[in-house]
């Protein structure tokens, strides 16, 4: 529904969102008190019955802007969490594999250096635009082969392929998690609450009638330019890899950095 703001920079959907609920103040304000509100004949009275109602539409409309805003920083940080919980796998898979025989561990973490590559460098940039990589389930199978393949021949050894095997499903589960969250956003019907709720919020406030315009104008856009933070928040973590906010390859950068940099 919205996905243009999702490819604006942070700064220019800020700057759209506040531009775009501005402008309806500043429209609406001067349309209702030139052509709405004389003909409507109100009193300064009405005023207390239209304060009733707005603080009610408004309380409703921040609660579900609050829990929308805690819900998408939470999958967020969830998500994030994810990212460094596969990236640590590999890391710990990687020392696993330094104590096998030398031609399993070479050509084990040869296949494991080159996952992370593929992560890094081809994975990613497919995550910031929504879609899915699929290239990583070759390598994994690779490197199931290979250590399934593998048979222990001491005690010693026997503790050390278990070990790694659980580091292996540790590894594939977090990745199975990671793209499972590519795709995730709030459902579209939510945004036909927030946006049109945004501007029906502000809409109701230019129906009291307040003597002084200016002093009416200045209320109502601080009110808009709150809306527009809070909408603005919104959007900039609701896809967790997508945009400037987005989670990026950093874990893996530091992992293939210290242990698999030749």
């Amino acid at each position: 529904m919205i996905d243009f703001l999702f490819a604006m920079p942070s700064w220019l959907q800020a700057l759209a969102l506040n531009a775009w609920l501005m402008g309806l103040v500043i429209v609406g304000l001067w349309i209702a008190r030139r052509h709405v509100l004389p003909r409507m004949g109100l009193r300064y009275d009405d005023a207390y019955y239209a304060a009733a109602v707005v603080q009610s539409a408004m309380l409703l409309y921040s609660l579900i802007a609050a829990l929308t805003a805690v819900g998408v920083w939470q999958r967020h940080s969830q998500v994030s969490d994810i990212v460094s919980g596969e990236a640590t796998a590999i890391a710990s898979l990687w020392r696993d594999i330094g104590g096998y025989p030398q031609t399993v561990r070479d050509e084990s973490r040869s296949i494991l250096r080159g996952y992370t590559e593929q992560v890094i460098r081809d994975a990613w940039p497919q995550q910031r635009k929504g879609l899915i990589p699929h290239e990583g389930v070759e390598w994994m199978d690779r490197l199931q082969s290979q250590l399934y393949t593998f048979e222990p021949a001491t005690e010693g050894q026997k503790v050390l392929h278990a070990e790694t095997l659980r580091a292996f499903n540790e590894l594939v589960q977090k990745r199975r998690q990671r793209l499972d969250a590519v795709q995730s956003a709030l459902p579209g019907v939510l945004w036909f609450v927030l946006l049109p709720g945004a501007m029906g919020c502000i809409m109701m406030y230019l129906f009291f009638h307040v003597e002084n315009g200016r002093f009416q104008a200045i209320l109502l856009l601080g009110l808009a330019g709150y809306l527009s933070m809070v909408l603005f928040v919104i959007i900039a973590l609701d896809r967790p890899f997508s945009g400037e906010h987005g989670i990026s390859a950093d874990s893996y950068q530091l992992v293939y950095d210290h242990h698999m940099k030749k």
